[in-house]
This record gives C-alpha cells, structure tokens and sequence, in this order.
C-alpha cells in the first residue's frame, strides 16, 4: 500500500473544492472496492477525501412521491429500510444478492455507482489493459474471456460493471444527484455510466470534482410484479454471469408497463426501451416474453468463452418475467405447459 493523506470535510462544498484543488486526490466512502484498487496498486491516490462526517446518509421521502437516498447511507440501511421494503422490493433483492453481509454494511450507495469492473486483467498489473492504461490494448479480447461483455463493448475493452444494485436503479429510472465545482446537477440513471468506447478508462459521466450526494427514486416502485434473477458460479458472494431486474404492471393478464435491465453482461447496467415497449399491451405469455428476450439482446457478441452468455442472458429474462408476473397472477396454465424458458 503507498502512503497517504487524509481528511475527513464535514460539508459537501468544502469536500469538492479539496478534491478539486487535489488533482491526485479521490474520494472515499466505505472503501470497499477503492482500498482494494490501491493494496493491488491500480489505483493511486496520495490524498483521499473522507466522506464520512457528510450529512448524506438519510433516506427521505420527496415531495413528488417518490424517495431520496442519501449517498452515504449503506446498501444494508437502504434494503433493509421499511420504504425499500415496501415501495421498492426491487432494490431491496438486487442489493441483498450482492457482496456479503459485512461488506452491505461498509458499502454506500453513492460508491456503488462508482465501483469498477472486476476484469482479471484490470487487476493483473503484468497485462495490457487500456481501462487501467489507456493505449496498451485489452487482454481480454484475445485471452480468457468467460465473465466478460457481450453487449456495448468495444475493441478497446470488452469488461462488464459489477453492481447488483445498479441493475436495479436502472430498471427502476433512478436519477442521481452530484454536486460540484460548477454547483449541483442531476444525471438519469440511464446517462451516469459510459459505454467504453475508445475511452474505456471512464466509467462515467461525472465532470473532474464532482461528489455524488443523493439518488432519487421516482414514485413508481413496482412493488406488485418483479424479480431481481442472479445467475452466478455459485450460489452466493460471487458476482453475475447474467441478471435480471425484471418489473411488471398488470392488468389481469395485460402487461401496462414493463423495465428490463441486464447486469454482468455490459460496461453498465443493460437497458433498452425498444424490449420493454414489446411488452405493453401484450398478454404475460411465454410467446411476449421471448420476444421482449430477443430484442434486448440484438447486436450481442460473443467471444472464445462467453458467447454462451447470449443465450443463457435470453433465458434469463423470460424465467425473470415469468417469476414477476406469478406474484400477483394466476397465469393460464396452457400458456406455460411443456415450456422450457
């Protein structure tokens, strides 16, 4: 570990005009993936920013209805919050299908948006990466490639995010809050993340100073039909191969309104309206379903060991929508007889 600086700001301006003025500083909130980033020597702060004393970690209903999150509250506060719980069960399952126990009560939400790719090569200081170092190529295109991208990547970089709970937000049109040199703005959830691109070392939209403060959920939390699917190696603490924030709403058997985003299988969470307007007005059949599948996952490209991911990730949307829609429906049993999702 290199030697640093610390200072923990108690207001939001004073902690952006330190990281402003520090070109080599970053921010730090539960630290649970920065701390690993610098023991492995990727990342390289001399100075970090202590995001503790903020008051950013309430969780406050809005005057439109829906409901704010402060950054600087933890994934385990945010699941377990009678709110969540009951506005947004979506989000309560995409964040308690990630990490363990102990990291949920460390990890903020603010720093889960900022967390970076997984990639084996990202964190192997002894291959190229043009995400770690921009211009020496990608190992991962020619080398072992089994958890890596098959939507929205590149020639210069084919890594996936890592988030459960971004996956969630995304389904559920999250906008995130920021504030810096410049004041404060708001992101939809949608724009924060980057495509890589040929600038694979950017993650996201965040403009040079710029601290996450809150992210806002609108009223409408889905809290009838969804289902938060993780396929994984195994059966816990292991990041996706594929998933699924799947939310529905129902009219007896009429799909109304429908959100489908994809982790582990992008740079940022997938989500694409086209698949989700294949929804509305049609009838919860395995027949819609597949067809909303296979329309999220047009332009996918497999490589020498994911293509597999391309169907598994087809797969896994239908069995998503189908968990979603039996919470609240008594589905026609001839819809689904001798099916295989």
């Amino acid at each position: 570990m290199n030697s640093f600086t610390y200072s923990p700001p108690t207001v939001v301006d004073a902690a952006v005009r330190e990281r402003t003025n520090r070109p080599d500083s970053a921010y730090i909130g539960g630290g649970t993936n920065l701390i690993d980033l610098m023991k492995e020597n990727v990342a390289h702060p001399t100075h970090l920013i202590g995001l503790k004393k903020l008051p950013l970690a309430e969780i406050e209903n809005t005057p439109d209805g829906g409901l704010c999150l402060g950054a600087m509250a933890t994934n385990a506060d945010t699941a377990w919050h009678p709110e969540i719980e009951k506005r947004y069960p979506l989000l309560n399952q995409a964040i308690l299908a990630g990490a363990t126990p102990q990291l949920r009560n460390m990890a903020t939400d603010g720093g889960n948006l900022m967390q970076r790719t997984r990639c084996y090569y990202f964190y192997d200081l002894a291959t190229p990466c043009n995400k770690r170092e921009p211009g020496t190529g990608c190992s991962a295109i020619g080398g072992y490639n089994r958890i890596h991208a098959i939507l929205g990547a590149s020639e210069h970089c084919i890594a996936t995010h890592p988030s459960d709970m971004c996956v969630a937000l995304a389904a559920l049109e999250a906008v995130v809050r920021v504030s810096g040199p410049q004041g404060e703005r708001t992101i939809p959830f949608a724009d924060f993340h980057r495509l890589p691109g040929d600038r694979p070392d950017l993650d996201n939209t965040l403009r040079p100073g710029e601290l996450i403060t809150a992210l806002d959920l609108p009223k409408k939390g889905f809290e009838k039909n969804f289902t938060y699917l993780k396929l994984r190696d195994r059966s816990s603490y292991a990041f996706a191969v594929v998933s699924v924030a799947a939310a529905l709403e129902l009219d007896g058997n009429i799909i109304t309104d429908a959100r489908l985003a994809l982790g582990g299988v992008a740079h940022k969470p997938w989500r694409k309206t086209e698949a989700e307007q294949l929804l509305i007005g049609k009838p919860a059949t395995l027949v819609s379903f597949r067809l909303a599948a296979a329309e999220l996952l047009v332009g996918a490209e497999g490589h020498a060991h994911n293509a597999f991911k391309i169907e598994l990730a087809k797969r896994a949307i239908v069995r998503a929508l189908k968990q979603a829609t039996e919470m609240n429906y008594a589905l026609d049993t001839n819809a689904f007889q001798n099916s295989n999702p």
